[in-house]
């Protein structure tokens, strides 16, 4: 059996010092992740729970697999009244919020593009994927501001700058709109000490585009991967190849709240295996 070298022994402590250190960095903070029962929303409040934070998470509805770890808030963000609820229950439990993830959005609307849209579909569209969020920022940030400290990340889309037209107008614009938004807050909370940044994924393999790809495969009558290679064509292109993994979208949020990411704010962070086609 080969020895190690000094040089090989002290690289794997530095390897496991940092793992140690990783799975630890988030101790003692309070994160809400919004969606956070399940897809990316669940990803990010385990990815979360992982690096020691304590993480509650809020949905319309139970998550289908219990977490005793996460602490589960019932709430409709997309009601105006909601967003302060949520945030008295956070704070008169846990006494603070260090890291806010807005990841609570989708699109419900129908394709058919401008003509096919209702009043409400915008209204609907606007007030889970933009108005929620903002109104929960404007709840928790005057604690985060007396605190001097805290994160606030904004779970947008690429169709932000990719719209569908004829599928997810309502959707597109209103990510666009919290894209320029987060921006904006940034520049004003920012100086007095808290981080707010932007995520925009593509596609992501959740277990509801698992579900779409299933309604497509059987109502074309093709199969799940001529379902996949078909929205993977409809978005442009996938140049790496596939959608991205629940997990890949939670360890880039989980980076960008971690301290390592201190001097971050800002800023808006792709994650679509290179779907947008311009820099």
């Amino acid at each position: 059996m080969r020895k190690l070298h000094t040089s090989e022994i002290c690289t794997k402590e530095i390897i496991m010092k940092q793992i140690i250190d990783y799975q630890n960095e988030l101790s003692g903070k309070i994160a809400l992740v919004t969606g956070g029962t399940k897809g990316a929303g669940r990803a990010i409040a385990e990815r979360l729970k992982n690096a020691g934070a304590t993480v509650v998470i809020s949905a319309r509805n139970q998550p289908e697999t219990p977490d005793k770890e996460l602490h589960f808030i019932p709430a409709d963000l997309s009601k105006p009244e909601a967003a302060a609820k949520v945030a008295s229950e956070v704070f008169e439990r846990f006494g603070k919020l260090d890291i806010l993830v807005n990841n609570l959005g989708g699109s419900e609307t129908p394709g058919g593009g401008f003509a096919a849209l209702t009043n409400t579909d915008w209204e609907e569209t606007i007030q889970a994927n933009l108005l929620a969020p903002v109104r929960l920022d404007k709840a928790v940030l005057p604690k985060m501001l007396e605190g001097k400290s805290g994160v606030i990340i904004h779970i947008a889309s690429i169709q932000g700058k990719l719209p569908l037209y004829d599928s997810t107008l309502p959707y597109a614009a209103a990510k666009a709109g919290l894209i320029n938004y987060s921006k904006g807050l940034s520049k004003e909370v920012s100086p007095k000490g808290v981080r707010v940044l932007t995520v925009s994924p593509g596609w992501i393999m959740t277990e509801a585009s698992i579900r779409m790809m299933e309604r497509i495969s059987e109502s074309s009558n093709i199969s799940i991967e001529e379902a996949e290679k078909g929205v993977m064509a409809a978005l442009g292109g996938i140049p790496y190849g596939r959608p991205a993994k629940p997990e890949e979208v939670a360890e880039l949020v989980g980076f960008l709240v971690s301290p390592r990411a201190g001097y971050l704010t800002g800023t808006e962070y792709v994650i679509d295996g290179g779907t947008i086609p311009t820099i």
